[in-house]
C-alpha cells in the first residue's frame, strides 16, 4: 500500500496503513538497495468498477523476508520468515507477549493504544503474533513467490523509467542464485511458459534427514491471482494441471482455500482454526450439512 508524502512543510506521514512505507523508500534513496512500494493495481482485464474496488480496498497482504545464512562448509542457503502481523512499528511481538515490561528499551516509543491517547507510558496493544522461519525446498518455493510479485510490481516502475527514456532500468535487480555457486539452490526447472519449478525430492536443499525426529514436511500455499504477479501459465491446460482456477478474465492460484478444505474433511474428532481473515462459506455448502468425517 502505497502511503501519502509530504515534504514542503517538513511533515512526516506513517502513509495510509501506517507502516512508514514512504519513509523506507526515502532512506534507501540512494543506496545499494532497491526499494519499490507496491500498490495494488487491479488487472486491466477486470472492468472499472472492479478495478477500483481491488485498487482501493484490496493489498497485497503477503509479509516474508528472505535472506542467505549459513550452510553446510562454505556455503550458503536461503532462509524464508513469513507470515504474520505487519513487518513495521508497532507490531513486534515475543513468546512472552510483554506489554509493559521494556518499555524504555526493547519497546522504546514502539507502542500503539488505539483507545487512549498515547502518552509516555502507554502500554502497547497487545499483539500475539505468528511468524515462521522456513528451509529447505519451501523456502525456495517463498523466494519464486517473491521473483513473481518482484517482476510484477517493478513492471509500473520499468514503464515510467520508459516514459523518461532511463534505459538503466533493464538490468534486472533480482539476483539469479543458480550462478552463485556458494549459494545453495535446487535444480530448478521450468516449463515452456517459464514457470519455475522448485523439485521437493532434491537432496542439494536439504536440512536434515527424513530420520531426523525434528524434520517438518512444509508446503506453501498462497491465494494471489494473475493480477499481483507475473509467471503464471499462459494455457487453460497448463493451469488446469498446475490446480489453477481459470476465470473469465484471470488466473487465480487458491491453494489456501483448497488446503483448508482438504484439512476439514480430514478432520477425525476436532477442528480448530486460527486466522485473522477466516470467512466460512457454509451457507454455499447445503449438500454438506449434515457431513461427518472423512467427507
Amino acid at each position: 500500500m502505497i502511503g501519502l508524502l509530504m515534504i514542503n512543510l517538513g511533515i512526516k506521514t506513517p502513509g495510509v496503513m501506517g507502516t512508514h512505507d514512504e519513509e523506507t523508500r526515502r532512506f534507501f534513496k540512494h543506496s545499494s538497495v532497491t526499494c519499490v512500494l507496491a500498490p495494488r493495481f487491479a488487472s486491466s482485464k477486470l472492468s472499472f468498477l472492479k478495478q477500483q474496488i481491488v485498487g482501493n480496498m484490496f493489498t497485497h497482504h503477503q509479509k516474508c523476508v528472505l535472506v542467505d545464512t549459513q550452510a553446510n562448509g562454505n556455503n550458503r542457503k536461503i532462509t524464508a520468515f513469513i507470515g504474520g502481523i505487519d513487518l513495521c512499528d508497532g507490531r513486534y511481538d515475543t513468546p512472552e507477549h510483554r506489554l509493559f515490561h521494556d518499555l524504555d528499551t526493547v519497546f522504546k516509543d514502539d507502542f500503539h493504544n488505539p483507545t487512549f491517547s498515547a502518552g509516555t507510558r502507554a502500554p502497547r496493544q497487545p499483539w500475539h503474533d505468528l511468524h515462521c522461519k522456513i528451509d529447505g525446498p519451501a523456502a525456495y518455493d517463498a523466494l519464486i513467490n517473491f521473483e513473481q510479485r518482484w517482476r510484477k510490481a517493478t513492471k509500473w516502475t520499468e514503464l515510467g523509467l520508459r516514459f523518461k527514456q532511463k534505459s538503466h532500468w533493464s538490468d534486472d535487480s533480482l539476483i539469479k542464485i543458480e550462478r552463485i555457486s556458494w549459494i545453495l539452490s535446487p535444480h530448478l526447472s521450468e516449463t515452456k511458459d517459464g514457470t519455475t519449478i522448485v523439485p521437493s525430492d532434491d537432496p542439494t536443499v536439504y536440512v536434515s534427514s527424513e530420520e531426523d525426529p525434528d524434520h517438518w514436511h512444509v508446503q506453501i500455499f498462497r491465494s494471489i491471482d494473475s493480477g499481483s504477479l507475473k509467471g503464471f501459465p499462459k494455457t487453460n491446460n497448463e493451469c488446469h494441471d498446475k490446480n489453477l482456477v481459470v476465470t473469465k478474465n484471470l488466473v487465480v492460484d487458491k491453494s489456501i482455500q483448497t488446503a483448508y478444505i482438504q484439512a476439514i474433511r480430514s478432520a477425525q474428532h476436532f477442528i480448530y482454526i486460527e486466522n485473522q481473515y477466516f470467512l466460512g462459506s457454509s451457507y454455499a455448502w447445503p449438500s454438506y450439512k449434515d457431513a461427518g468425517q472423512n467427507c
